[in-house]
């Protein structure tokens, strides 16, 4: 199930919904909301690959991809960088690797990075998340992606805000001739 994506890319896809169902359960002994989610094949895959640490998940991933056709137009493919850089591996970028191995596209893993120290997911205010990944998205090499055709892979589309900065940082900064965003899924509610 194709999600289109409205932004300041040429063109930008959510593969499927990140969850399809969410029912409150109760509230754990810490005060804190619990859930019963349901998630959606690429959803869950994600989710294993992210927070349970399956590697394995990566190849079922780009398997899943095989439905979104047109990825071998792009002169490169990058990934988003990451806000927590605790993790003992990247998931977004070892989606991106493995998906350019298999379409021939270039993967860029070290050309646009994040300087921040404070993940996203907390920050819920949309001026302070703009102003705060303005700050921290940055090229490492400008010259790397002129005129190229860029596409950029991200494992969640919440708000967009992410993937509208990098893009901008693409087009401005880099004089990318092209950027279009691919990501695995997207949320059903911007938080």
């Amino acid at each position: 199930m194709a999600i289109w994506l409205e932004g300041n890319w040429r063109s930008g896809k959510a593969y499927d919904l990140h969850t399809v169902s969410s029912m409150h359960i109760g509230v754990d002994e810490f005060g804190h909301d619990q859930f019963e989610t349901t998630r959606s094949e690429m959803g869950e895959l994600v989710y294993q690959l992210k927070y349970r640490n399956d590697k394995s998940a990566v190849g079922k991933i780009v398997k899943l991809l095989n439905a979104v056709k047109g990825i071998e137009i792009f002169d490169c493919i990058i990934p988003i960088p990451p806000t927590n850089k605790k993790r003992r591996f990247q998931p977004v970028e070892m989606i991106a690797v493995a998906l350019g191995r298999k379409r021939g596209v270039t993967v860029l893993t070290d050309i646009m990075i994040n300087e921040g120290d404070e993940e996203l997911k907390g920050v819920t205010d949309p001026v302070a998340r703009v102003e705060m990944l303005r700050s921290a998205l940055k090229l490492t090499n400008k010259n790397a992606v002129s005129g190229k055709k860029v596409l950029l892979v991200d494992d969640l589309y919440r708000s967009g805000a992410t993937l509208r900065i990098a893009a901008d940082l693409l087009y401005k900064e880099g004089k990318a001739s092209a950027v279009s965003v691919l990501t695995m899924t997207k949320t059903r509610s911007i938080r």
